[in-house]
């Protein structure tokens, strides 16, 4: 195998960056004629390099948020060394100093994005993002690190409208950081946030089929009671609660704009007693599912007579 190519005593295999830029150019972007603008937006993913610094003592001209996926960052902050662990975002204003280093032993990585706009701070302000701090902790999740790639790959190909799209992804990616940070389940780590979403995807695809908590969990090589365990505290509920719900929730779309009779309705949701389900129907939702049809259809009625 070929030796690593040394620039700066840092080899190809001790750094790994991926990015991309408006119209791929590296030269800051000043104009704010519109109201918001995706100037750039990529990786670092540190393996051996020793320290990977950045100094910019009167910052850059557009704004910045840094998400720290996967080990830690240290930022000098108000003259203070903060660590800033994974699951965190680092938002800089433009013209705030920026002083920060990454370490290659904390197998560091982080994604960014740079953008300006006319309207910058009332699009934060609507997305409840604080201008008034540094750090935000958002918490780890996929969601984050698909849209800042798919934000990148938008301003390598240059397709048509990208940078329309560039404006979607973005405050797609707002609009999640607004929701983790204001949910009320407790933050799990990445791992467990990606076997969790898995779950939910399997029994959103298979609810009306008979799961096996136990047997999912083995497929999984994970225990019953720690795969109970972080659902619960991923998602605030039971996996079998949660099933629960899905099968509700279907049924009610069945029972509103179908003419099937209950007894069909059990069965496509995954249930061949139809007695039981609506039990479990009446114990959700406070009627029986026929109570269910009839006043929802009434009040379907009214509303169009009205």
């Amino acid at each position: 195998m070929a030796e690593n190519v040394r620039q700066n005593g840092i080899a190809e295999k001790d750094l790994y960056v991926n990015s991309g830029y408006l119209f791929n150019s590296r030269v800051p972007f000043r104009k704010k004629k519109l109201p918001l603008r995706i100037l750039s937006a990529g990786t670092y993913k540190l393996y051996s390099v020793p320290k990977l610094p950045t100094l910019r003592p009167r910052g850059r001209v557009d704004w910045q948020i840094i998400y720290i996926a996967a080990g830690k960052g240290h930022f000098i902050l108000d003259g203070k060394e903060v660590i800033v662990p994974a699951g965190s975002m680092v938002l800089f204003q433009p013209k705030q100093v920026q002083d920060y280093f990454y370490f290659g032993k904390d197998k560091t990585q982080v994604w960014f994005v740079h953008f300006t706009g006319r309207e910058v701070r009332n699009i934060l302000r609507h997305y409840e993002i604080p201008t008034d701090g540094y750090i935000l902790h958002t918490g780890i999740s996929r969601e984050y690190e698909d849209l800042f790639r798919r934000m990148r790959d938008e301003l390598v190909r240059c397709s048509w409208g990208y940078e329309e799209m560039l404006t979607y992804l973005f405050r797609e990616l707002l609009m999640t950081m607004h929701r983790r940070m204001t949910e009320n389940a407790p933050r799990v780590s990445g791992f467990i946030q990606d076997e969790i979403d898995r779950a939910r995807a399997f029994f959103d695809e298979h609810y009306n089929e008979e799961i096996s908590i136990e047997q999912y969990a083995v497929s999984r090589n994970m225990s019953t009671s720690w795969f109970n365990r972080s659902f619960r505290s991923a998602v605030g509920t039971s996996p079998m609660q949660y099933i629960l719900d899905v099968r509700i929730r279907n049924a009610q779309t069945l029972l509103e704009t179908t003419d099937y009779s209950v007894t069909s309705i059990a069965a496509l949701v995954g249930y061949e007693n139809p007695m039981y389900f609506s039990r479990l129907f009446r114990k959700a939702k406070g009627l029986s599912p026929s109570k269910y049809r009839k006043t929802f259809r009434e009040k379907f009625m009214e509303e169009i007579k009205g």
